[in-house]
């Protein structure tokens, strides 16, 4: 591949990819064991904690749950667990092709830290470590015999978390990281916790021993604390696609805010799954939540105009502004990209510039060279359809720009 840059944006689609398909693996079966547990038909006699009929593919299924374990070990016993495993690897790896090798672009603010992209990588990974450490002795502490004690106090924890990482890292990066470290505390209680304990039960059922029913118990609570942070991850995990999500001074309220409507929405489904009375009250909380959410977006924007257009440029910025070829391609970019792609955009009834990419500055331009080579100058992504599109000669110099400001940068 005689082009880098096209072939990493392919390995960081593919990753991706790869990343979402796990994923919806992963959150299927969790959603789909926490709905059958809950709507299990626990009247019958036997041995069995309950049992359930379902009718999928045109046949039939008859489940049945034993509280601890069956008396013997069965045959033939699927694991769920790759799933969670592959989901967190993808998403790790995904995390140091966009953060840690785009630091300068996506993952520091010199405004809140200037820091170098070492330290910027150093406390990403310290983040998501310290996010389950402190979980997991949040679960061992005096309090895991009060279930709510430890979901009020996790809350609490996510809300001082999101504040810091608001503190360090841009809007964008704090956000994704925030739901990283919930996704590293929710596979990690699949790694540390419900594995384990699952192997010791099996262990036992092998050696003829009468297993211990408190490894179900801990395996069965972590699922659920899993079950509960399911739908914040997912909502952190689209949100850099969203400015206006990451993109205000209170993005960290927003983000914090996303759990309480996790909450909501899973207990709803969760109350409907046992077949109780359907509690439409949350329903109605999650609205109210999400109005505060749009309300809390129109917070003023980080990085205004004046303020983009004083600040000192990055290292990387300052090698592609003086690049051969930068000042035609700020022509060709101010020209046909920055009446949307500005802070207060011009064009239709834009209010904010689309993915928050802004392209007034020569900050601007230089910091968004990989992005403006990759959507406008070896693709025609951009611009849109519906307005002009640029001639052969502005996308070559786009091209041209791109690759010795890349090029300057290996010498």
């Amino acid at each position: 591949m005689h082009d880098f840059a096209v072939f990493m944006d392919w390995i960081e689609f593919a990753v991706r990819w790869t990343h979402v398909i796990t994923a919806i693996a992963w959150i299927g079966s969790s959603f789909y064991f926490i709905a059958l547990d809950l709507g299990l038909n626990r009247s019958i006699p036997g041995p069995v904690d309950g049992e359930e009929w379902q009718v999928h593919g045109g046949g039939f299924y008859h489940i049945q749950k034993y509280l601890v374990a069956p008396e013997a070990m069965p045959e033939h016993l699927t694991w769920f667990k790759w799933e969670s495993y592959f989901t967190w690897l993808s998403g790790f790896v995904l995390l140091m092709l966009v953060y840690w090798l785009g630091a300068e672009l996506y993952l520091i603010d010199p405004a809140k830290a200037d820091l170098a992209v070492w330290q910027g990588a150093l406390l990403s990974a310290a983040f998501l470590v310290a996010g389950w450490v402190g979980y997991d002795l949040l679960c061992r502490s005096p309090l895991k015999s009060n279930p709510t004690a430890v979901m009020l106090v996790l809350f609490a924890g996510i809300v001082v978390s999101s504040w810091a990482l608001n503190q360090v890292f841009t809007g964008r990066a704090a956000l994704l990281h925030l739901g990283a470290m919930t996704a590293t505390i929710m596979s990690g209680n699949v790694f540390f916790v419900i594995m384990p304990n699952q192997r010791i039960v099996v262990a036992d059922l092998k050696a003829g021993r009468v297993p211990d029913a408190k490894y179900g118990q801990i395996a069965k609570l972590r699922s659920t604390h899993n079950n509960y942070l399911t739908l914040p991850v997912i909502f952190l995990m689209l949100s850099n696609h969203y400015p206006l999500a990451f993109g205000t001074d209170a993005a960290w309220i927003i983000a914090a805010l996303v759990f309480l409507m996790g909450v909501t929405i899973r207990h709803f489904f969760n109350t409907m799954h046992q077949r109780k009375a359907l509690p439409w009250w949350t329903l109605g909380a999650t609205a109210v939540v999400f109005v505060v959410l749009m309300w809390l977006s129109t917070a003023p924007l980080f990085d205004t105009w004046e303020e983009a257009e004083a600040r000192e440029m990055t290292a990387q910025e300052q090698r592609f502004a003086g690049a051969e070829g930068f000042e035609m391609a700020q022509d060709v970019v101010l020209g046909n990209c920055a009446m949307c792609h500005a802070r207060e955009p011009v064009w239709g009834n834009l209010r904010w510039a689309p993915k928050g990419v802004h392209l007034e500055t020569a900050a601007d331009i230089a910091g968004n060279a990989r992005r403006i080579y990759l959507q406008a100058g070896v693709s025609h992504a951009m611009p849109p359809a519906a307005l002009p599109p640029l001639s052969a000669e502005d996308r070559a110099a786009l091209v041209r720009w791109f690759r010795a400001g890349r090029d300057s940068s290996a010498m």
